[in-house]
């Protein structure tokens, strides 16, 4: 199937979330050409032992949306794994219950090497992290 509707089926339950993401406790809420978004609320389990939310936590939200914006661009047969992938965080995410969204984009939709960007974002558009991914593409 092809990566977009491999994605859409994921995000409207037709198939199951990855364990990660029913770990971490957010959800693909939007998908489209080379773009999509997950959702969700930090919570205290995610703390780091200085009592913020864990590295973990900005990394498998935009890692997430990175794979998935180039997933997204896949035709039936072709996967990807990641090369590389650069994080940074600008600023703690809140434990208060507001949504922090993971926007990720396609920058470079290559035909072996493809390329996207991701934003940590809440509902106000305040940033939290941004990064940036290089994806390896071949058949699957």
């Amino acid at each position: 199937m092809a990566g977009i509707d491999f994605l859409r089926a994921m995000m409207n339950g037709q198939l199951a979330q990855c364990a990660y993401q029913q770990t971490m406790d957010y959800d693909l809420v939007e998908v489209g050409d080379g773009r999509v978004v997950f959702a969700g609320k930090a919570a205290e389990y995610m703390l780091n032992p200085l009592g913020s939310v864990h590295g973990g936590y900005y990394a498998g939200m935009l890692d997430s949306a990175l794979g998935c914006a180039i997933h997204s661009r896949l035709p039936a047969g072709q996967t990807y794994t990641t090369l590389e992938f650069k994080l940074n965080m600008v600023r703690a995410i809140p434990t208060d219950g507001r949504v922090i969204r993971a926007i990720g984009e396609v920058v470079h939709p290559g035909r072996k090497i493809a390329t996207s960007e991701a934003r940590l974002e809440d509902d106000g558009g305040k940033l939290y992290a941004h990064a940036t991914c290089s994806c390896m593409i071949f058949s699957a």
